[in-house]
């Protein structure tokens, strides 16, 4: 029996540290990199038991016994591609493609390259390109590529899509990803899989958006929150921003004026709004409650995952972090599992960004609690 070919994970991300997880347990040979020291870990069973997620292995990383990028990589016959992305905008693309060239440096002939981040229209054009230019190899004679776009959040789908660009068929591979996944895979070519998962995105956001829209609407109206319903009230920005990044993506891929560049920009503009309503919110608390902004404290509750591939999150919080402060100076983190019961002569205000910060806050409520559900209506509770 031919043993098991090495499998290269590029990024100590979540998603990379799941996907390599569900492989060893497949009893697949499996090493994966961390981008930011070049530097990579053999991984086996005792491991993954030991360390369940990737924030578990990076605290105790520099125990485990390493090796180099270049080594991992030059003898893998597969190499995943699940980095970190932390630059927001212009920069991007420019974080995304130098990590990826640094990924593909060190392969060999007839590596397959998956590519799970998501793509605009026609952006694996971009990737193959940089994969020949870097390695002086041919996509779909001597290399194989790829395009997986994994979603960030429950985009309804009982299919994985598998984009391939001249690229045969592999069982081998379609067993790995169906572990990961759970789904049947879908193997097509690779613009028909950019075209299929732009439609599942803005499906999905654009639909979230147009909410997002009328409940600001029917706020100003004095409407009340009957009319969106129960999957709408459990809506969190937790939720609300997790196709950002691959919002913008679609969007820098666009160009002209037509109907599809208007839904983008448009679902984009809604998200991106969305933390004017919430800081609309406190004030009206503070008008109604005759509250001053110097005797009042706000809580943000938002428990993030800080290794996963999208950093938008992270730059939403930041964002809705520094809007806060401009208007109220006391503006904290809450941290995990943690709730300010010390005695103050402020007023708190607690915005409970995720349905389960909100369950958290909620087992600790009291008549004299404040919180916002940052949800499309931004209840008050």
């Amino acid at each position: 029996m031919s043993s098991s070919p090495n499998v290269a994970v590029y990024g100590l991300s979540t998603e990379g540290y799941n996907f390599a997880s569900s492989s060893i347990s497949a009893g697949h040979k499996v090493s994966i990199i961390d981008e930011s020291s070049k530097m990579g870990i053999l991984l086996n069973k005792d491991i993954i038991r030991t360390y369940s997620t990737a924030s578990d292995l990076i605290e105790d990383q520099p125990l485990l016994e390493a090796d180099s990028l270049d080594n991992i990589i030059s003898s893998a016959s597969y190499l995943f591609f699940f980095p970190k992305v932390r630059k927001i905008g212009h920069e991007v693309k420019i974080d995304i493609s130098s990590k990826f060239i640094d990924a593909i440096k060190p392969i060999n002939k007839n590596t397959s390259i998956v590519y799970p981040l998501p793509m605009g229209i026609a952006g694996n054009e971009e990737n193959i390109d940089i994969i020949e230019h870097t390695t002086g190899m041919t996509v779909g004679e001597n290399l194989y590529y790829y395009y997986m776009p994994l979603s960030s959040g429950p985009i309804l789908s009982t299919t994985t899509i598998l984009g391939n660009f001249n690229s045969k068929r592999d069982i081998f591979l379609e067993g790995m990803l169906n572990k990961f996944t759970n789904q049947e895979i879908n193997f097509v070519d690779v613009l028909s899989a950019e075209l299929a998962y732009v439609s599942r995105i803005l499906r999905h956001y654009s639909g979230i958006a147009s909410v997002l829209e009328v409940c600001k609407f029917a706020t100003g109206y004095g409407v009340d929150n009957r009319i969106v319903d129960n999957f709408h009230k459990d809506l969190y920005l937790d939720d609300i921003t997790n196709g950002l990044h691959d919002l913008r993506i679609i969007q820098s891929s666009l160009h002209g004026s037509n109907p599809l560049v208007y839904l983008v920009n448009g679902t984009i503009k809604s998200i991106e709004g969305y933390t004017k309503n919430l800081i609309d919110k406190v004030r009206y608390i503070l008008k109604k409650r005759d509250l001053k902004a110097s005797k009042t404290k706000i809580s943000i509750s938002w428990t993030l995952d800080v290794n996963e591939m999208r950093g938008d999150k992270i730059d939403v919080y930041t964002l809705l972090e520094s809007r806060l402060r401009d208007y109220i100076g006391d503006v904290e983190r809450r941290g995990k599992n943690t709730f300010d019961n010390y005695p103050s002569d402020k007023t708190t205000i607690y915005i409970a960004c995720s349905k389960t910060d909100f369950h958290l806050l909620s087992k600790n409520n009291s008549a004299e609690t404040i919180i916002i559900k940052a949800n499309p209506f931004c209840e008050v509770i």
